[in-house]
């Protein structure tokens, strides 16, 4: 691979990278509005939608850390 495609991956490795913080700042936001909501409220369909969007925006992060795994393989070779 040349050093212009290389560079181009590290660029777009940057960039998801940075996208995978501010996707994980989210979720930690998330996570807290769940924490602080009262026990008696923690069956309810709104904390149901609460925890699968944590559950999911957990596995999109799983999912881009292993993208950026990938590429930096690729950047390295």
């Amino acid at each position: 691979m040349n050093k212009i495609r290389r560079n181009a991956l590290s660029d777009i490795l940057g960039k998801i990278e940075d996208l995978r913080a501010m996707l994980e700042d989210i979720r930690d936001e998330e996570q807290d509005c769940m924490d602080n909501i009262p026990e008696n409220l923690q069956g309810t369909e709104r904390y149901e939608q609460m925890e699968d969007a944590v559950y999911n925006m957990e596995d999109a992060i799983g999912n881009l850390e292993d993208v950026c795994s990938t590429l930096e393989e690729i950047v390295m070779a």
